[in-house]
């Protein structure tokens, strides 16, 4: 379908018959230096604490595999997906899999604490907005370079749309998440184009989304049991204090309303969830012959193959959209959609809220504040930001305001990065004048 490889800002001369045009924008994404970065950022554990945590790169990486599995299953499940009646209800592996290797590129150094500081900076001090999600747009249209296009990879409109899953204009009231004015506007015309309906993602965006969200539940809690932050035995998933963290995380999640928490006993849930884990961990620790390696190893490819495999279509009749969830017997299956934000929560309070990572979280909040203020006067900032930064701005300032231009350079670097600069600036570190930044 034509519709689904339009380009924004397309030259005739780089156009080839012998690609396709999602191989293209594969090719583009992976070669991009915010691809390349996404190795030194975090994920759960800071990036470069040890040679196996995960980070968002290989984050990433798991996902699109999840996520192109699962397409390749759901087009020969559903045989309307490919009659191609309707550009966002289709299901390419090959979109689905550059979406998720993209999903995460607006993600600042540091984590989500990166992401709520420079938001705080930027709404206090300048009514604007920073979030992850939409940064993801500013760097694929307009950040990132390539050769004769004028901003940004210039993706097909299949593969943004496929990344678009809050599909908001970030600056209405009310929104936390979705995209920046500055490039709402070409995608609501890739939108209107489709006939997409108002506020629904494309059936591609919402399965990469719930492979995330499988990534996170089940990925994140391997790095947490091989970092012994969780403890695979009874008393560690008996602890009370543990369970009620659990529920007071779940309760207090604006975004869980879709899974009616308030219709069950959350914490006898918790509970089962938990007991359910424990057992299987038990039994897969026998069959591995006791070995914790390969016991973490088959717990992750158990859990990842338990949500995969229930990743179903169904009709959506609040929107009058379809809606990729977990289905069983034709039915939405809240009760997976359940256990899967349950384990989603363990490794938030595990992981995110121990206190030797939020000490850590504290100083990276630290070092972003030092450096934005280190940026924000131009007259200073102008003289410590590398000169190809610099080029760009001037050449764009009609549209780009310092404040949003120092946020764009500091969500692009990379943790070790971020350190580097800082101590350059406010530590015992004196930077090299051969250095290359």
């Amino acid at each position: 379908m034509e519709l689904r490889k339009l380009r924004l800002n397309e030259s005739s001369s780089t156009y080839s018959e012998e690609r396709d045009e999602v191989e293209r924008d594969y090719a583009r994404l992976i070669q991009s230096p915010a691809f390349r970065r996404l190795q030194g950022k975090s994920q759960v554990f800071g990036a470069g604490s040890g040679d196996y945590y995960r980070t968002r790169l290989t984050h990433s990486i798991e996902v699109s595999q999840i996520a192109r599995e699962v397409a390749r299953k759901l087009s020969k499940q559903y045989p309307f997906l490919m009659k191609a009646e309707h550009p966002g209800l289709m299901m390419e592996a090959a979109v689905v899999e550059c979406a998720a290797l993209a999903h995460d590129l607006g993600h600042p150094p540091f984590g989500h604490r990166g992401e709520e500081v420079l938001n705080r900076l930027l709404s206090e001090q300048y009514g604007l907005q920073y979030e992850g999600n939409a940064q993801n747009f500013r760097i694929l249209m307009f950040l990132e370079k390539r050769a004769e296009s004028g901003n940004g990879l210039d993706l097909t409109a299949a593969v943004l749309l496929a990344i678009n899953k809050y599909p908001f204009n970030l600056e209405e009231p009310g929104r936390l998440k979705g995209v920046y004015a500055s490039e709402w506007g070409a995608i609501e015309e890739l939108r209107e184009k489709w006939g997409m309906p108002k506020e629904a993602p494309t059936l591609e965006a919402q399965l990469m989304d719930l492979c995330d969200d499988i990534a996170y539940s089940t990925h994140d809690i391997e790095d947490g049991i091989r970092a012994g932050k969780i403890q695979m035995n009874p008393t560690f998933f008996e602890d009370p204090r543990l369970i009620d963290h659990v529920v007071q995380e779940i309760v207090c999640d604006d975004g869980n309303s879709a899974l009616h928490w308030d219709r069950i006993d959350i914490r006898a849930k918790v509970i089962k969830v938990f007991e359910q884990y424990l057992e299987q961990w038990e039994e897969v620790y026998r069959a591995s012959a006791q070995e914790a390696s390969r016991a973490r190893r088959e717990m992750k490819a158990r859990s990842v193959s338990l949500f995969a495999m229930q990743i179903g279509i169904m009709d959506d009749p609040a929107t009058g959209w379809k809606k990729v969830t977990f289905v069983r017997d034709g039915k939405q299956d809240i009760e997976l959609l359940r256990t899967m934000e349950v384990l989603k929560k363990l490794a938030w309070v595990t992981l995110i809220k121990d206190f030797r990572v939020q000490r850590l979280q504290m100083r990276s909040e630290i070092m972003i504040e030092r450096l934005w203020d280190s940026f924000i006067q131009p007259e200073y900032g102008k003289l410590i930001i590398p000169p190809d930064w610099m080029e760009n701005y001037e050449h764009h300032k009609r549209h780009w305001s310092w404040a949003r231009f120092v946020a764009d350079y500091i969500s692009g670097m990379t943790d070790a990065y971020a350190e580097k600069v800082y101590g350059e600036l406010y530590g015992s570190q004196s930077g090299s004048i051969y250095g290359m930044d």
